[in-house]
């Protein structure tokens, strides 16, 4: 199953703040970066934002990171894009597309993608956005737009033409990536795929399922067959 896997493009990162799970994907092939958010960061029971991430960077020290601001006025988001940016060399800094109240993060955005800082974009739902952020980072320099597929499939919204739309916009600028996030089962792989789309970012538990990608129907329908089998043995069920 892996070989075909090496023919597909799109790259898988890992979405988590978790440091036990970072430690043992950082070494697994099929992981090529890392993303984090402050909600995940909170989950893996972080008290200090910035010594926290630093333990993270201790171990994931080569592959691309993305760790998020959270200050919500322009100057907050700046200072905190500058004080993440010197963490490392292979960290991206998060800034998502508005603030909380909905005001768009073009200048942040283009003042720190002129300096050259890498860039993960974040929050975004539309091709809409898209356009708009394009217009303000530097083509020069490392930029990663984050489409939250999943939460857009979870209010009923097909992700895919928005997929399809980012990518074809940005198709010839070599350093805007675009990303599939929020990834809610293991097929948004080869949807993401089919979409030419750069990256990935899926939970671990996602990922665990990629490495099985390639099994056959048959062996399927017996392997659920076989669950169903032993879970009913186990639990010493009759009907006659």
């Amino acid at each position: 199953a892996m070989k075909k896997q090496k023919r597909l493009k799109t790259k898988i990162f890992c979405d988590s703040a978790d440091i036990k799970i970072i430690k043992q994907l950082n070494k697994n092939p099929l992981v090529s970066g890392f993303t984090t958010n402050p909600s995940l960061m909170r989950l893996s029971g972080a008290k200090n934002y910035k010594n926290y991430s630093k333990k993270i960077l201790k171990i994931c020290k080569k592959k691309p990171i993305s760790f998020e601001v959270f200050a919500d006025d322009l100057k907050g988001m700046e200072e905190q894009a500058y004080e993440i940016n010197s963490w490392g060399k292979n960290v991206y800094v998060k800034i998502p597309v508005v603030n909380t109240k909905g005001n768009f993060s073009g200048k942040v955005i283009k003042r720190l993608s002129d300096k050259g800082i890498k860039l993960n974009i974040t929050a975004v739902y539309t091709s809409e956005q898209v356009e708009k952020i394009i217009k303000c980072v530097n083509k020069k320099s490392n930029t990663i737009i984050s489409i939250f597929s999943g939460r857009m499939a979870d209010v009923g919204k097909d992700p895919i033409p928005i997929i399809r739309r980012s990518v074809n916009i940005t198709r010839k600028m070599k350093k805007i990536n675009i990303l599939w996030a929020s990834t809610r089962e293991a097929y948004n792989y080869m949807q993401a795929n089919n979409c030419n789309c750069a990256i990935i970012t899926m939970p671990p538990k996602i990922i665990e399922k990629i490495s099985k990608f390639g099994k056959s129907f048959n062996t399927l329908t017996k392997d659920t067959v076989k669950t169903f089998y032993e879970d009913a043995l186990s639990a010493n069920f009759k009907i006659l």
